[in-house]
This record gives structure tokens, sequence and C-alpha cells, in this order.
């Protein structure tokens, strides 16, 4: 098992397990696919090389705003959705 994910420093640094893993995965994805890793990787597997990117605070999650707007003020209503008007 990875060190670091033994103790709750890098799930509380990001803001939760759910967020850690998220993070991860997309990071994983990207240096997979040629993203340049932001740590000398040594002797660490791939794995931990993400998270001590995540530790020194190289790497982090952007959490997207919530869409706001006529939508988001006036969903549709049930005439609305069985008459299939949708320009609300």
């Amino acid at each position: 098992m990875i060190e670091a994910l033994k103790s709750d420093d890098v799930v509380n640094k990001v803001g939760g397990r759910f967020k850690l893993a998220v993070l991860v995965q997309r990071r994983l994805v990207d240096v997979t696919f040629g993203a340049p890793l932001l740590v000398d990787r040594g002797t660490k597997t791939l794995m931990e090389a993400v998270i001590q990117e995540i530790l020194e605070d190289k790497v982090s999650l952007e959490v997207p705003e919530p869409r706001r707007g006529p939508a988001a003020a006036a969903p549709m209503s049930d005439e609305d959705v069985a008459a299939g008007d949708e320009s609300s």
C-alpha cells in the first residue's frame, strides 16, 4: 500500500476521499496519454508519483461552478414536458 494513503493528510488536502479518487483517476489518465509528471518518478510507481504530485500541491481538482441561468431558475413543469415544450 502507498504510505501516503495510510494517513488522512492527502485526503484532507483535496477535500475528501471521493475528490481524491477523482483527482488521482484524472491525473493517471492525463499522464497515461502523454502529460509529463511534475515530480521525479525515480523508482516510484505511476500511482505513487501522482500521489506525490498531490502532496506537493502540483495538481488539484477544479470543481466547476453550478450552472445558473434561465433553465436553473425556471424548471419545466410536467405539462411542458408532456407537450414537448423546451423553450422555458
